[in-house]
């Protein structure tokens, strides 16, 4: 995943967000038109590469175990052309239904996986076994370029580096509504847009700016933080922003 660079702000990235099938799909989700978008990170991975390991599963949720019922509906855009050996997308279809009986029963385990926010979980070996025991199964995702994924932020999932001989590439686009943001995060969001910083998957700018960008372990000297083609928004785009609504208010 790439969070650095001002990849989040690429014109290529906006045009994607601002595609109306993929804004269409989030509305009819949320039945509303006024709708915010994250300014979330893409996923590329290249085959054969001998300077990193490939991924091992890290399955995980993107949602706080402890605020229950569905609350954000996660998406990407597929690039490439995405079969089984090339990474990408694994999830545990229905799993989302049972998130509420697992983190009760698993809300005191001893061993848990270490989060840097409240909004992401770990699922450990024992949490898998549980999973499985209910009759829960892993898929690889497979995917045209163009296709949107979607899939409930309760839904335990996890990426995989490509196995093959084709590049992984991908655009993760998440909306909400715009009425489930509070003036306070409109303002995060609202600079974060101007300085070109990116978000988790959260619309509401819960959690600003990515990971240090390194380059053998330095700073890199590439990553400006701006993108390298300006933001190009339409009046649909600057609404999904938030910048408008913060006016109103």
């Amino acid at each position: 995943m790439c969070h650095g660079y001002g990849v989040a702000h690429e014109s290529f990235v906006w045009d994607i967000r601002q595609e109306p099938g993929v804004i269409d799909a989030f509305e009819k989700i949320y039945d509303t038109e006024d709708l915010i978008v994250s300014f979330d990170a893409v996923n590329f991975g290249f085959p054969n590469r001998k300077d990193l390991k490939p991924n091992t599963p890290w399955p995980h949720q993107d949602q706080d175990p402890a605020k229950p019922g569905f609350r954000c509906m996660q998406g990407l855009v597929n690039i490439l052309p995405n079969g089984p050996e090339d990474g990408g997308l694994i999830v545990c279809p229905g799993a989302y239904k049972l998130s509420e009986e697992f983190h009760e029963q698993f809300k005191d385990e001893p061993n848990k996986i270490w989060a840097w926010t409240k909004e992401w979980y770990g699922f450990t070996e024992q949490g898998m076994k549980w999973l499985e025991e209910k009759g829960c199964k892993w898929i690889k995702v497979n995917a045209e370029p163009g296709d949107l994924l979607l899939w409930d932020s309760r839904t335990p999932h996890y990426n995989l580096s490509p196995q093959g001989q084709n590049s992984r590439f991908c655009v993760y686009t998440c909306y909400m509504p715009v009425a489930d943001a509070t003036k306070e995060q409109l303002i995060i969001k609202k600079d974060a847009f101007e300085r070109t910083k990116s978000t988790t998957h959260w619309p509401n700018a819960m959690h600003v700016g990515g990971p240090p960008v390194l380059r053998n372990g330095e700073s890199c000297p590439h990553n400006t933080d701006s993108p390298r083609e300006a933001v190009k928004l339409t009046e649909r785009g600057y609404r999904l922003t938030g910048i408008p609504y913060l006016e109103s208010l």
